[in-house]
């Protein structure tokens, strides 16, 4: 089968890793694989699989942008030459280009639905989810039932995968080792990799950490990512003189190394499709705490694989977090049941047979 992954970007984030497994799969699998995107930091990771990676102007906020319907053109040839049997979307402009695309090729066209969209009126006028639409959660698959009345036969609910051999525990000696490495000698080590976003809900675990460490003076939290929101998130840390407690980290695309450093993973999300950062941290033995909100509480069972905590209150999150941090038994007890539970759950293979299923659906 050749396959169009189209995607605005492949910037390190959720999205990107969904990218990255499906893609690594359906190559596994025999199936020739083409990214179009307006390229990002982890381009060269995609090439390395074999995946062909074609970079087209499409990066924009606006689904009536003229790029959209510039690059249709392009596309539309590429999809003819290359023989297409199916586009894949992955973002609201994409979904667009998609529809578009169904308009003006023969091509089938799939989409999934990572998180949560605003019901503005153009996404009922214009809705694009494709022949099918594939829900990462039973949340989001909720989503799209009640506020834009996509209908039931039409979504298919898959959710995410890891690979669970790039995720995995290390013992304590080589967890020194590369905690030595980032400079982090002595003193828990706390962490959230994402982009730096307010929907990620980063400044809500500053704001926890000044109570943190009061109880925990040699505590430390990386923030591993990029965005927006780093002015602001600098800014409290210097107001709240957290200069030596909170170490920020650009984006890396070593993020299995940047987990096996921490004691506990926190996520503090004001929305989340369902999650993939925590599921990458349970899968290497971390006892995570997250916001109770979206797909996460559908990954973790509280109190056993996870700790869930209301959203938008950093009273609550500092709580949780320093319960951990007092209570190592409890903390490793929980890393060790969220890794049983990701073995178990999380299986990379079984999305990637699922979507391929989707895939000769619609193309039949």
């Amino acid at each position: 089968m050749n396959i169009i992954l189209l995607s605005t970007h492949l910037n390190t984030g959720g999205i990107t890793s969904y990218l990255l497994t499906l893609a690594k799969g359906l190559v596994q699998r025999g199936h020739q694989v083409h990214v179009i995107t307006s390229g990002g930091n982890m381009e060269e990771v995609f090439l390395s699989l074999g995946v062909k990676v074609v970079n087209l102007n499409i990066r924009t906020k606006s689904e009536l942008s003229p790029k959209l319907y510039k690059a249709l053109w392009p596309l539309r040839k590429y999809i003819k030459e290359n023989n297409i049997d199916v586009v894949h979307t992955h973002t609201r402009i994409t979904q667009v280009m998609g529809s578009l695309v169904q308009r003006v090729t023969e091509c089938s066209v799939v989409s999934t639905c990572h998180g949560f969209f605003k019901t503005r009126l153009s996404r009922h006028i214009f809705p694009c989810w494709g022949q099918k639409t594939i829900a990462i959660s039973s949340a989001v698959k909720k989503h799209l039932l009640e506020d834009f009345n996509v209908k039931k036969s039409q979504i298919e609910l898959i959710e995410s995968g890891i690979d669970l051999q790039k995720f995995l525990p290390v013992e304590e000696k080589k967890k020194g080792q590369l905690r030595k490495k980032l400079g982090l000698d002595g003193g828990s080590v706390l962490g959230i990799v994402a982009r730096l976003s307010d929907v990620k809900g980063q400044d809500i675990l500053v704001e926890a950490m000044s109570t943190v460490i009061k109880k925990f003076p040699t505590v430390k939290l990386l923030l591993v990512g990029e965005g927006k929101l780093e002015p602001l998130l600098r800014e409290m840390v210097e107001n709240l003189d957290l200069e030596d407690h909170v170490l920020f980290f650009p984006v890396v695309d070593q993020a299995p190394e940047m987990l096996t450093v921490l004691d506990v993973f926190v996520n503090p999300s004001r929305q989340e499709g369902l999650g993939i950062s925590v599921m990458e941290a349970q899968a290497v033995g971390l006892s995570v705490v997250a916001s109770n909100v979206g797909g996460i509480p559908s990954l973790i069972e509280d109190g056993k694989t996870g700790v869930l905590v209301d959203s938008e209150n950093s009273k609550i999150l500092a709580e949780a977090i320093i319960d951990l941090l007092q209570h190592r038994d409890k903390q490793k007890k929980i890393g060790l049941a969220a890794r049983e539970h990701a073995l178990k759950n999380y299986s990379a293979e079984v999305m990637v047979d699922k979507i391929l299923q989707v895939y000769q659906e619609v193309i039949c």
